[in-house]
């Protein structure tokens, strides 16, 4: 990877991006004027950031029980891997779930795909149910959260 100097002005949109956003209709000219830059500036110093590198990923945690999600629950599904993409393109088209991916190696040693199901009310079990009989996947297991922890991003500026 190449060293990149970062501006003064680059480290500072860095520090105001790495916490929480401003939810607001403009977040990025509210940055902007905490750091001396108009919005503009700020959404080009960050597409220099991503650009470098230096950002992989721009995106929002939810906390999912704040708005109104009761049961969130991890399912592990075995599935064969000419079935994977498959599966996965199907799990990960339901509003419900929020995170599909392919984990090597295997949980105990099967179980290759997972997902993040967030229910409104009650158990995830019939929803769960409801995939594996759209799938033909019939090997999970429900990982029931018992609490939220705390989320929050890295800091290093």
């Amino acid at each position: 990877m190449e060293n990149y100097a970062l501006s003064d002005r680059e480290k500072d949109v860095a520090r105001q991006i790495q916490g929480d956003i401003p939810i607001e209709k403009r977040p990025f000219r509210t940055i902007g004027n905490a750091v001396g830059l108009c919005e503009e500036e700020v959404i080009a110093a960050i597409n220099r950031l991503k650009h470098m590198k230096i950002i992989r990923k721009f995106s929002a945690i939810v906390r999912h029980q704040r708005v109104g999600y009761e049961r969130n629950a991890m399912v592990v599904w075995a599935v064969p891997e000419e079935a994977c993409e498959r599966t996965g393109r199907l799990f990960a088209g339901f509003r419900q779930i929020s995170h599909c991916y392919l984990r090597t190696p295997p949980f105990e040693g099967r179980y290759n795909l997972f997902t993040m199901i967030h229910v409104l009310r009650g158990d995830p079990d019939k929803f769960v149910q409801h995939l594996a009989d759209l799938s033909g996947i019939g090997d999970y297991r429900i990982l029931l959260s018992e609490e939220e922890f705390k989320k929050s991003s890295m800091s290093y500026f």
